[in-house]
């Protein structure tokens, strides 16, 4: 980079910092300058109080350079920059006064202008410590000449410095104060913007959702009824062909891909159906190891290491098995797929807190080719899938989702190409003893208790979640916005009831 293209670089960051006060100093010099100058041109000095003033100009000239330089170098620390500045500024103001006649010197008002502009920049406490000592500075410039000017006179003439810090000071902080309320506010704004468009998002994806649901139940059962007569009829008639015929073989192809459709079908109204989840409070782990004894011998097959490492004494949780045993079993059987030729399965339980809650965590992860980075945003969409074509239906993770959903919990993924991939499921924990304690219903006295018998309008934290409704119904919460009570688009953080629990720990 050229010296040329590094100023202008320079140049351009300067800009950014330029404010409003900025042009007022560069206003303030310009005037000083251009009034002195005429005040040359007019004047009936002698020709040695010229050369005296023009001395001062000259010093003004020359620090006024300097200080531009530094804001130019240090556009940052313009603050110090223009401290220093003050020093030099009262010192060309007294030394201005003194030479053009002391207290009859008409240059006394460069003072006012000095101390209007800095106390409005530095604010009150600053602008008054500054007319007490321009106060000083003014009547030293006078080489002591008191007797020219009443000392009624001199006293109105510094009453009006602190006049104008201490109204423009005062003024100063008001704007401060205002403006660092209005920028809180604007990130306020612009937050809440950001939020109203996720959650827009996301009740678009639910409507997408739930529209291709109802689709594919109508498609699977239309469906469903003649494949289970194809699939009937091609096992009877693979029985009696003859081994090694043609048409035993034409058969069994046939009934493989009639197999193969009916699991299609299969996870297609999983997917797309309501479920009622049996829910009970019990240990991950034994679920975990009974899917794992499932996949074992398809491990050694394929020569994949296995390793096991479950958290000992884990808190009971509240889930349906057989549903998160189908969650388990996705995200292993997924992992087991992209170690075909050999690799290690990893899977973990413990303890985790997030958002002030504790999280009961199962972690499935490979070391695999892993997953490009585009395919992130879209892992969890129906019919998404990174295998070959007729591998996979693409809805074994959506169907992972929704149950984690259901049990209001957590799904994350982390993936690096050649290293491998990740999935942690965190199932939310809300301990017995807290049973016992206040709810955020009835803290807020929302009336979710007596909402029961409409499904559609319970809050998802009642009846077994109301101590840490944040994560399962609130901000915090990664599930499809859903019901009329819970208060998706607050910040929970802001909510009394979250302030008693997690912040001052009183409730």
């Amino acid at each position: 980079m050229n010296i040329y293209e590094k100023l202008k670089a320079q140049a351009e960051i300067v800009r950014s910092h330029i404010e409003i006060a900025d042009v007022a100093f560069v206003g303030l010099r310009v005037i000083i300058f251009c009034g002195g100058l005429g005040w040359l041109f007019f004047s009936n000095f002698s020709s040695a109080a010229l050369d005296k003033v023009w001395n001062v100009f000259y010093y003004f000239i020359a620090y006024s350079f300097l200080v531009y330089i530094l804001l130019f170098t240090y556009p940052h620390r313009k603050k110090r920059v223009y401290g220093f500045a003050l020093i030099f500024d009262l010192i060309y103001a007294s030394l201005l006064v003194s030479v053009t006649g002391g207290f009859e010197s008409s240059f006394f008002t460069g003072f006012y202008l000095i101390i209007a502009l800095y106390s409005f920049y530095y604010g009150l406490a600053y602008g008054t410590s500054m007319a007490a000592v321009a106060a000083i500075l003014y009547l030293m410039s006078s080489t002591y000449s008191y007797h020219m000017l009443h000392w009624t006179d001199f006293m109105v003439r510094i009453t009006f410095l602190f006049l104008l810090a201490v109204p423009l000071g005062m003024l100063s902080q008001k704007l401060k104060s205002d403006k660092a309320k209005i920028e809180i506010l604007n990130k306020d704004l612009n937050r809440y913007i950001d939020e109203l468009c996720n959650v827009q998002a996301k009740l678009i994806q639910v409507e997408k959702l739930s529209a291709l649901g109802r689709l594919t139940a109508d498609v699977a059962h239309e469906i469903r009824n003649p494949l289970t007569s194809i699939g009937g009829f091609a096992r009877r008639l693979n029985k009696r062909l003859t081994e090694g015929s043609r048409e035993k073989n034409y058969a069994e192809i046939v009934v493989s891909e009639v197999d193969r459709l009916e699991r299609i079908l299969r996870d297609v109204l999983t997917f797309s159906r309501e479920t009622r989840n049996e829910m009970e409070y019990q240990g991950i782990n034994g679920i975990v190891k009974e899917s794992l004894n499932t996949f074992t011998g398809l491990c050694k097959e394929q020569g994949t290491e296995f390793e096991e490492n479950l958290a000992p004494s884990l808190p009971d949780i509240l889930i349906d098995k057989d549903q998160i045993r189908q969650a388990v079993n996705n995200l292993v059987s997924n992992a087991i797929d992209v170690l075909s030729n050999g690799g290690r399965l990893t899977v973990k339980s413990y303890m985790e807190t997030m958002y002030e809650v504790g999280f009961v965590v199962v972690e499935v992860a490979d070391n695999g080719p892993g997953l490009p980075l585009e395919a992130m945003d879209m892992i969890f969409e129906p019919f998404f899938t990174t295998k070959e074509i007729g591998a996979g239906t693409g809805l074994g993770l959506s169907i992972c989702k929704k149950i984690i959903d259901e049990h209001n919990g957590l799904i994350f993924v982390d993936s690096e190409m050649g290293v491998g991939t990740s999935f942690k499921i965190f199932f939310p924990y809300q301990s017995r003893e807290d049973k016992d304690k206040i709810m955020c219903w009835e803290f807020n006295k929302c009336g979710v208790e007596n909402a029961e018998g409409a499904v559609h309008f319970i809050c998802p934290s009642y009846s077994d979640y109301g101590r840490i409704c944040w994560t399962i119904a609130g901000t915090f919460s990664g599930k499809k916005v859903s019901g009329a009570i819970a208060r998706k688009l607050g910040d929970c953080r802001k909510c009394k009831f979250y302030q008693h629990v997690v912040v001052s720990k009183d409730l």
